[in-house]
């Protein structure tokens, strides 16, 4: 007989008729409060040239590229024809659906945009984004957790969790996982970095290269999107392939780096 334990969280910390407070949403908000003071304490120690003046219109814009280039890659690499038989679905975000690479990708481009308007260095901006990224990773999946989402595969271990709606199976606690590797590990990998001195093209490429790996084994697993399901050869999904070119990109950069440097 397995034991699992029986997920029975709220989503919310408080509730007054149809408002709530949910926990989903206070993640997000402690992942800019820690992404901000970090960029602060990075300009007040010289380590970043851009003023906090600066960081205040980075971190609104920051902001608003993730939320919209995460749901945006929601619909494109997960869901995409049937948002487009139910467009205003695309703008109800609360009924869930958010994808980290495609906010990844809108926040690499903001940065882009943002370097060159600033004049500031674009390799320095990012390596910072990326060290602290991780922060946000952690709490989001937290958020997952709590909300009984994105669980795991079926599983015959000590820690399986039955969640809402997952059929009475005990699963992989995946977003645990995802917290643990994506989140704390890789931080303390990249913090580590940072404390070296490393290059930010040196941060930003390993981060893509460490979450792309810890992803695609975690991909494992988790449960795929049931909307997608398996893409190839019954093991492969969407998460992964997303992963592949994660891991292609860092190796590029390294690659393109290094041979500037000759």
């Amino acid at each position: 007989m397995i034991l699992a334990w029986v997920h029975n969280l709220k989503p919310y910390l408080f509730k007054i008729g149809t408002f709530e407070i949910r926990y989903y949403g206070l993640m997000y908000v402690l992942g800019f409060i820690c992404f901000y003071y970090w960029m602060k304490y990075i300009i007040r120690r010289g380590d970043l040239k851009m003023t906090e003046k600066q960081l205040d219109s980075l971190f609104t814009g920051a902001i608003i590229s993730l939320l919209v280039g995460a749901r945006l890659g929601y619909v494109l690499f997960y869901n995409l024809s049937w948002y487009l038989k139910n467009p205003l679905e695309i703008f109800m975000t609360w009924h869930g659906g958010m994808s980290f690479h495609g906010g990844a990708i809108a926040i690499i481009l903001y940065v882009v945009w943002f370097a060159r308007k600033h004049q500031i260095k674009f390799w320095d901006l990012i390596g910072e984004f990326t060290t602290i990224a991780p922060v946000g990773l952690f709490f989001g999946r937290l958020g997952n957790f709590i909300n009984g989402e994105l669980w795991g595969r079926p599983a015959e271990v000590p820690w399986a969790v039955i969640f809402p709606g997952s059929g009475g199976i005990p699963r992989h606690p995946s977003q645990l996982y995802e917290a643990l590797v994506e989140g704390l590990v890789l931080f303390l990998f990249l913090f580590w970095l940072h404390r070296k001195g490393v290059a930010g093209h040196v941060k930003f490429a390993s981060g893509l290269i460490f979450y792309g790996i810890g992803r695609f084994i975690i991909e494992f697993f988790r449960e795929p999107d049931e909307q997608l399901g398996f893409l190839f050869f019954d093991w492969v999904t969407m998460g992964q392939l997303l992963c592949l070119a994660m891991i292609a990109g860092g190796i590029g950069v390294m690659i393109m780096k290094k041979r500037d440097e000759r």
